[in-house]
């Protein structure tokens, strides 16, 4: 199968939209991701997928810790900014959680420690011992098939 059949498969799979934070020598760097899920209750363990191509790989080793950002619905811009979809570069302001650079407006916030590293394939699974969380009631950003979407009432 080629890789294009693969990745249309692979869209038909529904996800929320993250993007993962980090902090290097005082810079925040940022990436959208929708390779993420929690892992373990006991201990609290989520993980994100990074590729090998990505410059955040190095910027996850660098750090030792990370936050994952849920989106909500209206956050659909920094959903494409953080993707590098987006032409028009505007300066986007981190809070902070638990020292960690976080996205105000996420339905979600978690701050993480890396507590493992596996390389599978093309990309990086880190293993983030959740440190922190906040949440927010708010309605989540969605992407299936090539496209973002929102909950529907029933």
């Amino acid at each position: 199968m080629d890789d294009r059949h693969f990745r249309n498969a692979m869209g038909k799979f529904a996800t929320g939209v993250t993007v993962v934070a980090v902090e290097v020598e005082g810079s925040v760097h940022g990436m959208t991701a929708n390779a993420f899920m929690s892992v373990s209750l006991s201990p609290k363990l989520v993980v994100v997928s990074i590729s090998e191509r990505a410059q955040m790989l190095e910027k996850m080793n660098q750090s030792g810790k990370f936050s994952v950002n849920i989106l909500s619905r209206s956050q659909q811009e920094l959903s494409m900014i953080f993707a590098g979809q987006q032409k028009n570069q505007q300066e986007v302001k981190f809070e902070r959680l638990s020292g960690v650079p976080v996205l105000a407006g996420a339905v979600a916030q978690i701050a993480c420690e890396i507590s493992a590293a596996h390389v599978e394939g093309d990309h990086t699974l880190f293993i983030g011992r959740v440190t922190d969380i906040h949440i927010e009631d708010f309605e989540p950003l969605i992407y299936f098939s090539g496209k973002y979407r929102a909950l529907a009432e029933e």
